[in-house]
């Protein structure tokens, strides 16, 4: 069989779900993927270097909020699902999908040490016939300048071969309306067959698959989707201040604006941006842009606007408690949330880190509660999520709410505790004891 013939062949297993399939990176985008193929039917063994995930995973036990235990345990008892660390076995799979991280280095470049990783164990078992998805998001070019000179330094040719696609993940975490299988999957591959194949394997998961011409077409859709929301959500924080200034309930007009049914998509302001999505994939287009010599003024701007917030909230919480005759310096702070969203204990990137360390960098005796998040750790110290108790609103001096989380009785905190400082309107509802809450 000649080497086009099987890519060509690999179609038809993946239509018969005979592909086997091999999912590196086990986190909160690989492991529910690796559990969505194993539903469609494959055999689908997860990778990862982290031997605790795969003793959890093994144990039939999943980490991943968007995953239920029992649907992995369903996999597993079927057969359709085994993880590891051995990326020997790399070798036995059809299609890699490669689902790692890519951080932010302190200079704000991408790190895309991790692609690299997983790109040099694929390159040991690369075999004629594979297909290789990158989902990891990325900079413009990455798939194109980085993963090929790796995977073809051993004389195989991209779509004669092997294949290789890009196709950005587009989890949102907790969202329970919209999910993996319903949100359309965007592919480019290097070649037309390349983006065929994967098609193919993402068409058996997905409700919907929207090819575009090529990895980089792939990429750049990513960065747009997240690089969109973080200017606007730049420009609703930019909002909030200014109705700060002309004491104006910027929530009441957001709310006012969001009644037109047309030229208007609803944003708003917060203590800062949170997530690995919002605050980084902005830096990856603005980065590469930099190198072409072009300026992303919208991104930087943006990205000036949102960082300031956590500064703000800290100041905001001085000048409250110094018309209460207090001083940040000895006074009891209570924090509600810190993860970084709504009903996720996803910490990463959270504002409520920075104006922790803020406000304890100004003698503020800090405490939280977080029914997501147990415990923590933040600027080098060890926290544990407090019991909302009267006791603990009573004593003390500011409460503040950095993440809206639903599970919190709102109403008792502003009646119980002293004045509130609510940074994301999670007391909209609040009918009683108005005059003791302060909004962003």
């Amino acid at each position: 069989m000649s080497d086009q013939s099987k890519l060509q062949a690999l179609r038809g297993k993946i239509e018969a779900r005979e592909a086997r399939i091999g999912v590196i990176g086990l986190g909160y985008v690989g492991l529910p993927l690796a559990v969505e193929l194993g539903e469609a039917g494959f055999h689908v063994t997860g990778f990862d270097v982290d031997v605790t995930k795969i003793r959890s995973l093994g144990e039939g036990r999943s980490y991943i909020g968007d995953v239920e235990s029992a649907d992995l345990q369903a996999q597993i008892d079927a057969g359709h699902f085994d993880a590891t660390d051995d990326f020997t076995k790399l070798a036995d799979v059809d299609v890699i999908n490669i689902c790692v991280p890519t951080p932010l280095r302190k200079t704000r470049d991408p790190d895309v040490s991790f692609i690299a990783s997983a790109v040099a164990e694929i390159r040991k078992h690369l075999h004629e016939g594979q297909l290789i998805i990158l989902g990891s998001t990325t900079y413009p070019g990455t798939t194109h300048e980085f993963v090929i000179p790796m995977l073809t330094d051993s004389g195989m040719v991209i779509g004669t071969d092997f294949s290789l696609a890009f196709a950005p993940e587009r989890i949102d975490p907790g969202n329970l309306k919209f999910k993996v299988k319903n949100v359309p999957k965007v592919v480019g591959g290097e070649t037309a067959l390349c983006t065929d194949l994967a098609c193919a394997v993402f068409d058996t998961v997905f409700d919907t698959t929207v090819p575009v011409s090529s990895t980089q077409a792939a990429e750049m859709v990513k960065l747009l989707e997240n690089t969109f929301r973080a200017i606007n959500i730049g420009l609703a924080n930019e909002i909030a201040l200014m109705c700060e200034k002309l004491d104006l309930d910027v929530w009441e007009v957001i709310d006012a604006a969001a009644t037109k049914p047309y030229g208007f998509m609803k944003f708003t302001p917060g203590p800062g941006l949170g997530g690995h999505c919002i605050p980084v994939d902005p830096a990856y287009l603005s980065w590469k842009m930099k190198s072409l010599n072009f300026p992303a003024r919208f991104i930087e701007l943006a990205t000036e606007v949102n960082s300031g917030m956590p500064d703000h909230v800290v100041d905001r919480t001085a000048e409250m408690l110094n018309e209460d005759r207090l001083a940040v310096n000895g006074a009891r702070i209570l924090v509600l949330g810190v993860a970084y969203k709504s009903s996720v204990d996803d910490m990463r990137e959270s504002p409520a880190l920075d104006v922790i360390a803020g406000l304890r960098a100004r003698g503020g005796e800090i405490r939280y509660h977080d029914p997501y998040v147990p415990e923590c750790e933040i600027a080098g110290e060890r926290m544990k999520s407090v019991d909302l108790t009267d006791e603990e609103l009573k004593t003390s001096d500011l409460v503040i709410v950095l993440t809206d989380h639903p599970d919190v009785d709102y109403d008792r905190v502003v009646t119980v505790g002293p004045r509130v400082f609510d940074t994301r309107n999670a007391t909209k509802n609040v009918t009683r004891d108005r005059e003791k809450i302060t909004k962003l």
